[in-house]
Formats: structure tokens, C-alpha cells, sequence
């Protein structure tokens, strides 16, 4: 969107992406005011200062449609429901919504590589910004990984290349925002009580190559058949991964290779063996990042260099230990079925399952069929477990935990020598912790007092 100087506009939330949005309305010569549903008792001091300074108006305690009259424009933070009366009231009122893609539209002076999908996203994202620095680059990496993207524009002069995360939220109000290139890993049911259907989910997700224009390029997931369909424009280039014959990056005996369908590329194949990347799902993602750094201008030496020093990001299929031959894996971040689907159907010993936490919506029968090859026993925590027990019961022997050290105590005695106890929620965390990395940590910290306790019989 083309914002002037005359304008005024009202950010909605005052999260991490909220903060950066203000800075970079600012920056423009805005006029800001802000709504934040908390007290203002519950906003650090330190950022109350800082808007107090830079004469940002604030309104506290939930968001007014009073507020926003004679605003020119209204942005919420991505974790904003877009049914928010106030959003409501703007619309009725001619008020432009838009979000933070929408406001960097336009604006990237360098290639955007753009990331999304409903699992796997950070971990590409990562990937692909450790193997842009190995071949030479200075990527700006952000989004939802952690850095909102509008910081980028706060000094974009070190940066040769940015590499976005983007949620469904994200791309909501994406406005006219294009990749360079774009990547759509997967589609699995997320976020259904957002967006209300898995069609308008899919179709969040999609939009990320609503505005690609000839010369730009599309990587799409080519064992999704969802993500493999997608619509892309005329001209722009379109190229999948997977492990399918059809791929330009295919997953062959673990390794990934590239060439085929790549117009002046010898073939080339980069080995996984001796990475972290070794699991079957690590191996898409890389499939994924690689594609996109050749893509990119990468080299296949720099390319090799950056997958050999790689760590994967926490909370995703990480060991925390193997405690009397039973191996205990930290995958928090699977916050939707899907990912609890992928990390099962990556796990090859029989798994006594942690699942459970904030229901996103999501239709827990789909899981049925890789529960019962895969899972041995299961432990339930936090408000889905009786919806889960419903639809899961009847597969596998189910129990009960009101904590995490209550579900981890439960697993050490369920489970034996070979086996692994697998935390992979399958729900959001907001439950019971402050968000998924709190989950994995509190998840790990139970599994490290078990070394120290004599172990009792199990069942």
C-alpha cells in the first residue's frame, strides 16, 4: 500500500510485529496512534516510554471503533482476528486494512525469497538463509521465524537478499506483496478456527503467488498434492521438490538431487548422511532450501559446506536424551496434526506419543490410521485431550496427564528399551504455556530430572 507522510494510521496489537509496524510508519512520517487490548499496566514501562517519545498515541484495555474514526488506515498485527469488531467497523466505514506484507510491498530494493507452508517453514527458512551465507550472500532472514520483516527496511544497506517466513495470518492481508521466489512446502488442516475451512486456509497460503509476475519463480511441494496443484501466473517458473520422478530437487536413498528439469545444470547430488537433516522429513525441507539457493545463484561446494554445519532449529524432532534405551524427542513446534503426522511417520521404533494442548479446529480421525502404526501408547495434556481420546481411544490405550512432568512420568513407565517418547502435540500450546518453545523446554527439563531419579517399574 503507498502510504504518504498526511496520513494516519492506527496499528492494532502491540506484539513484536505491532512494535515494528509503528517504527516503520514512523519512519515514513506517519501519524500512529495504537490500540492494545491489555492494560496498560501489563505493557513493559520501556515501551511505553518509547511511544510516549516519539508522540505515538495509545489506547489501552481493548481496541474502541471510536478510536479509529478518521483514520486513513488500520493495521493489525498478524495474530489479530480479522473479525475484530473494530476491523468490522473500518470496513464498513471505507477504512483500508492492511498488513505488514502489504505495507513492505513495493519496497525490497533486493530478491525476496518467501517461505510458507504448514510445516517444516522454519526450518526452510533457517536452511536456506545458513546456506545463502555459505555460498557467499548476506541474507536478511525474518517474518515469522522471529525477526518481524518490517525491521529489514530500519537499514536495509547490509543486506544483499531477504528470506521471509510467512504465516496464513501473514498473507491474510499480504496486499500486492511478490516474492522472487516463492515456496509452498505442504498443506495440511491448521488454523480452522481462523480462517473456518480448510478451502480458505489453503487459500491464505496460495496467495503468497497471487501478484508473481514473468522471471519470478514458484517451488512447490511435489508429494502434496494440494501444494503440487497450486495455481501459479503465466511466466513465472514453476519447479517442485519431493521425492516424486518429476521433481528438480528429488530425494533419492536419502540424499537430494538437483538437475533434473534445471535448464544449463549437470546433475548434482547432495549427500545427507553426515547431516542433521538425515530424518524423512528434515530431507524435504532440505530438498526444499536447496532448490531455492540454486535458484538463487548458489553454488553446489557452498551449498554442501552449509548443509554439513546446519543445527535445525529447537523444538523440532530434537533428542534430549536416551535414558535406559528409550530415546526422548523434543518436537513441540507440531502444532497441527500434520506435523504430528509427519514426526510418526518419521519415527521408526514403536512411541509412547505426548499429544494434546489448545484445539486449533482440527479433525483428530485423520490421524488414526499412522496412530495405529505407529504409537504404542498415548499420553493426552491440556484441552484437546478429550477430544483427541474420542477419536483416538479406540486405536491405541490412552491416559491422562494434567502436567508435563505428570506426561513425562506417565511415558518413562509406558515405555521400553527401543522405544521413544515423542512430544508432538499435534495443538497449539497457549493452554498451558506461553507458546511452543516453553512447551519443549518444560518438556526437556522433565526428561533431565528423570537421569537423576532411580527408575521405578514400568507397565
Amino acid at each position: 500500500m503507498q502510504l504518504t507522510s498526511d496520513m494516519q494510521a492506527v496499528v492494532i496489537g502491540l506484539g513484536k510485529a505491532g512494535l515494528a509496524t509503528v517504527d516503520d510508519l514512523l519512519r515514513q512520517g506517519l501519524r500512529v496512534k495504537v490500540s492494545d487490548r491489555r492494560q496498560r499496566s501489563a505493557i513493559d514501562t520501556t515501551i511505553l516510554d518509547c511511544l510516549e517519545q516519539a508522540g505515538v498515541e495509545l489506547e489501552c484495555g481493548g481496541h474502541s471503533i471510536d478510536y479509529i474514526c478518521g483514520a486513513d488506515v488500520v493495521i493489525p498485527g498478524p495474530g489479530v482476528p480479522l473479525d475484530l469488531p473494530v476491523l468490522v467497523a473500518a470496513r464498513e466505514q471505507g477504512i483500508p486494512i492492511c498488513g505488514e506484507l502489504a505495507l513492505a510491498a513495493g519496497r525490497f530494493a533486493v530478491p525476496v525469497i518467501a517461505v510458507t507452508g504448514s510445516n517444516g517453514k522454519t526450518t526452510v527458512t533457517s536452511l536456506i538463509g545458513a546456506l545463502l551465507r555459505a555460498v557467499g550472500r548476506t541474507p536478511f532472514v525474518g517474518g515469522n521465524i522471529g525477526t518481524p520483516l518490517l525491521d529489514y527496511f530500519a537499514d536495509p544497506s547490509p543486506y544483499d537478499c531477504v528470506v521471509l517466513e510467512l504465516s496464513s495470518f501473514q498473507l491474510d492481508l499480504a496486499g500486492t506483496f511478490r516474492p522472487t521466489i516463492g515456496l509452498l512446502l505442504n498443506i495440511t488442516p491448521d488454523h480452522i478456527d481462523r480462517h473456518g475451512s480448510l478451502a480458505a486456509y489453503t487459500a491464505a497460503k496460495q496467495r503468497l503467488f497471487a501478484h508473481q509476475q514473468p522471471g519470478d519463480m514458484a517451488i512447490l511441494g511435489g508429494d502434496d498434492a494440494v501444494a503440487a496443484s497450486t495455481p501459479v501466473n503465466e511466466g513465472v517458473l514453476t519447479l517442485h521438490f519431493g521425492r516424486g520422478e518429476g521433481c528438480a530437487a528429488r530425494i533419492v536413498d536419502g540424499a537430494v538431487h538437483l538437475g533434473a528439469h534445471l535448464p544449463g545444470m549437470e546433475a548434482t547430488c547432495f549427500a545427507l548422511a553426515g547431516t542433521k537433516l538425515r530424518s524423512s522429513v528434515n530431507q524435504l525441507n532440505a530438498a526444499a532450501a536447496i532448490l531455492a539457493v540454486f535458484l538463487a545463484g548458489g553454488d553446489a561446494a557452498g551449498i554442501s559446506a552449509g548443509l554439513a554445519s546446519y543445527a535445525p532449529p529447537p523444538h523440532r524432532m530434537a533428542e534430549v536424551a536416551v535414558i535406559d534405551g528409550v530415546g526422548y524427542i523434543n518436537d513441540s513446534k507440531a502444532t497441527n496434526i500434520g506435523a504430528l503426522e509427519a514426526a510418526l511417520a518419521g519415527c521408526e521404533a514403536p512411541v509412547v506419543l505426548i499429544a494434546g494442548g489448545r484445539d486449533k479446529g482440527s479433525d483428530y480421525h485423520l490421524l488414526t490410521e499412522v496412530v495405529r502404526r505407529r504409537v504404542k501408547a498415548l499420553v493426552l495434556i491440556g484441552e484437546a485431550a478429550p477430544l483427541m481420546d474420542e477419536a483416538l481411544g479406540h486405536v491405541v490405550p490412552t491416559a491422562k496427564a494434567t502436567t508435563m512432568e505428570e506426561a513425562v512420568l506417565l511415558c518413562q513407565k509406558k515405555a521400553k528399551a527401543g522405544d521413544l517418547v515423542l512430544l508432538a502435540p499435534g495443538c497449539a500450546s497457549f493452554d498451558m504455556f506461553s507458546g511452543y518453545e516453553e512447551r519443549g523446554r518444560i518438556f526437556a527439563e522433565c526428561v533431565q530430572r528423570l537421569i537423576a531419579v532411580p527408575q521405578g517399574g514400568r507397565e
